[in-house]
């Protein structure tokens, strides 16, 4: 007790605590303690789609000519990739990679290109390409400038930055809508809409380079004589090379990811709209292997952007001879025009022979039928499991959930008073283990949700619970912008949406943190496993969201439990990345420190290793945090009741107020969730010294 009054933010906590007891007791009396008043939800949803009518009837005709001029590059260089022979095409992707990074890049991109052939999907992925290819100079563009402008005028950066962060956390769908209204069907809107979604990078890596430029190098050259564009351009963009070609990196992938979007709104023969027609089929097989060349392209152009970003220039080699200077170029000319000259000869050199093609996609789905017609007892007892003692409990309460046809018995009275014993009992042992009374009072806070569910939660009381969290993790300044975002759901209506959305995501998260955190973990520890973990996690970042569903649903239907694990697939790359990362990248002082004062290995690594990585890792859960909430909107196609679905509505139904009040929703959820793991991540590294 004397800890609790010692301890300012238990005793906030506690306060907060018997506030949300005296909500839920008073809750059935009170029934808008419970729901929020449908007269106090303000018409903003109307209010937008006027607006957007207005604004498309006065600005519509140009952005239809803007429409009309950008389709002349696309079409261009999609004509262009279906023109030039495969094997020129193959030869030089393969040449581009050896500049990067060698021959095992070189194979490995040779390889991949083989297979977009070898399946049939050859044209699809040039289309994919030439989207790409415009796409990203564009977005690299775009992200400079505004990188610069935020660069040079700290007012702009105040603005740029949280639009930035507002563009990354709305979802993509709900931004679509508008997109369809002002420019119209067509490959326009997928290259509008890849450049929305993949500039932000760009910027935030523009700004950090030039930030990170040495003072000592910009004076240098100001003694030099310089002005202030030479300063600029030969002196501090040099400079900031390498940050600035990360976010190129960065940007390529992210347009790259898009690459479905861009098919759902632009109708073109993409290897995008390869994946959706045979998703809408329910065919895993195809599916499949049409995400696999997603998959590849993404690989292929993360490793090669990554290689020119992190690969050392060499300073003498403008010295060298003219031949080996410009070996690469030579050979691709070379290569051009040998292929030209053989294709008149031979047509199979011009364009990829149908005998050629491959198809395993019957086995595949053959494999996924098979799981299903035999394992379905354990697929049965996994997913009621799952949902009727943890997932429905969560969202309803146990005073709901329990019943004879689900947990087997009725629940009384006795056994809420069982209940909360044993509440009171864990609550007590965190005391008598001395660890204090915030986690006492943590124990005693999910107890309470755990029993009531989050959608019978009293809504003051979460609002009470998110401030404080805010509060705790960030300052008055995070509480305050955290109020405001659900002032925002409950006055727009989309409250009860917002909270099913945090059920859902919480829980995925859970998973999808503890179980990547323990592979990172693993992965650090041994590189054979690291190896083995790498290709699968670029596979599932890389493959596009729709293709991970389809299996998933095959298997678990539809429902909460099926969005459930098709966000932990998506959102567990980041955990053990990001695990693996901080023990891997820790100071060899500090092991060699634990093990000189005789640590065994399992406590170097939960009291020496854990608490100094733990602050990278929780970036991590930040990153987690993210996947899941961008997942939301995938998962409304299973038949979940939270934003994504009010997102996909507003899309289906053509409605931009309800679909972009839902992202709004979205981008409250995940800013503040990212600006609460970030302070206490900061917090913790200076706690330690990491600073």
């Amino acid at each position: 007790m004397t800890a609790l009054f010692a301890d300012r933010h238990a005793r906030i906590w506690a306060g907060v605590l018997v506030f949300s007891a005296l909500c839920v007791a008073l809750s059935g009396g009170l029934p808008w303690l419970k729901s929020y008043p449908d007269s106090l939800v303000l018409p903003v949803t109307p209010i937008l789609n006027d607006i957007m009518t207005w604004f498309v009837g006065l600005f519509g005709w140009a952005f239809r000519d803007i429409s009309f001029v950008l389709a002349m590059p696309i079409e261009g260089v999609r004509q262009l990739l279906q023109w030039l022979p495969w094997p020129f095409t193959m030869g030089v992707c393969v040449i581009v990679a050896h500049a990067a990074a060698g021959w095992r890049l070189a194979a490995f991109t040779g390889a991949a290109m083989l297979y977009m052939a070898a399946m049939g999907y050859w044209v699809e992925s040039m289309n994919t390409l030439a989207l790409v290819a415009i796409s990203v100079p564009l977005s690299v563009l775009v992200g400079f400038g505004f990188g610069v402008w935020a660069f040079v005028s700290r007012r702009a950066e105040r603005i740029i930055m949280p639009a930035l962060d507002l563009m990354q956390t709305v979802p993509t769908f709900a931004y679509l809508l508008p997109i369809l209204l002002l420019f119209g069907f067509g490959a326009v809107v997928g290259l509008i809409a890849s450049l929305l979604f993949a500039f932000p990078p760009m910027v935030r890596n523009t700004v950090l380079g030039l930030q990170r430029v040495s003072p000592e190098v910009v004076e240098s050259g100001t003694m030099s004589g310089a002005t202030g564009a030479q300063l600029f351009w030969q002196i501090r963009v040099p400079s900031a090379k390498r940050q600035i070609m990360l976010g190129v990196n960065q940007t390529t992938m992210a347009a790259l990811s898009m690459v479905i979007v861009a098919s759902i709104i632009g109708g073109t023969g993409d290897i995008g709209w390869a994946v959706l027609s045979t998703m809408r089929k329910a065919v895993f097989g195809e599916s499949l292997l049409a995400g696999i060349v997603i998959a590849f392209i993404a690989m292929a152009m993360d490793r090669i952007t990554w290689a020119f970003a992190t690969g050392e220039s060499n300073p003498h080699a403008a010295e060298r001879p003219f031949m080996r200077r410009h070996a690469h170029l030579l050979l691709a000319a070379a290569l051009f025009l040998a292929v030209l000259v053989l294709a008149q000869v031979e047509p199979a050199l011009a364009t990829w022979p149908r005998d050629w093609t491959i198809n395993p996609a019957k086995p595949i789905n053959d494999a996924i039928t098979w799981v299903v017609v035999n394992l379905k007892t354990q697929i049965e007892l996994i997913k009621r499991g799952a949902f009727f003692y943890l997932m429905l409990p969560l969202r309803v309460g146990l005073e709901q959930s329990v019943r004879p046809m689900t947990w087997g018995f009725t629940f009384t009275g006795a056994h809420a008073i069982g209940y909360a014993v044993l509440a009171l009992a864990g609550a007590a042992w965190m005391l008598l283990r001395g660890k204090g009374p915030r986690p006492a009072l943590a124990v005693l806070g999910i107890a309470l949700l755990f029993f009531v569910g989050m959608a019978n939660f009293p809504w003051p009381a979460l609002v009470a619970v998110f401030v404080t969290l805010a509060w705790s993790t960030g300052g008055t300044r995070l509480a305050i912008g955290t109020l405001a975002g659900l002032a925002f759901l409950l006055l727009t209506g989309i409250w009860t949406y917002a909270v099913l959305s945090i059920y859902l995501c919480g829980i995925a998260v859970l998973i999808s943190f503890t179980l990547g955190t323990t592979l990172g973990i693993w992965a650090a520890h041994d590189k054979r496993v690291s190896a083995f973990l790498r290709p699968i996690n670029d596979t599932l970042q890389t493959m596009p969201l729709f293709v991970i569903l389809i299996p998933i649903i095959m298997i678990f239907k539809l429902g909460d439990f099926t969005a459930v694990l098709a966000i932990v697939a998506y959102a567990t790359v980041p955990a053990i990345r990001y695990a693996e990362s901080a023990l891997r990248s820790l100071p060899e002082t500090v092991i060699e420190a634990g093990t000189a004062m005789g640590c065994t290995r399992w406590q170097l690594l939960w009291q020496v290793k854990l608490p100094i990585a733990l602050p990278e890792m929780m970036l991590g859960l930040n990153q987690t945090i993210m996947y899941g909430i961008s997942m939301l909107v995938i998962t409304a196609l299973v038949g979940t009741t939270e934003l994504g679905q009010r997102v996909y509505v507003g899309l289906s139904d053509g409605d931009f107020g309800v679909g972009i009040v839902a992202g709004i929703g979205m981008a409250i959820i995940a800013m503040s969730a990212d600006r609460m793991t970030q302070s206490w991540s900061a917090s913790r590294r200076k706690q330690l010294g990491l600073v």
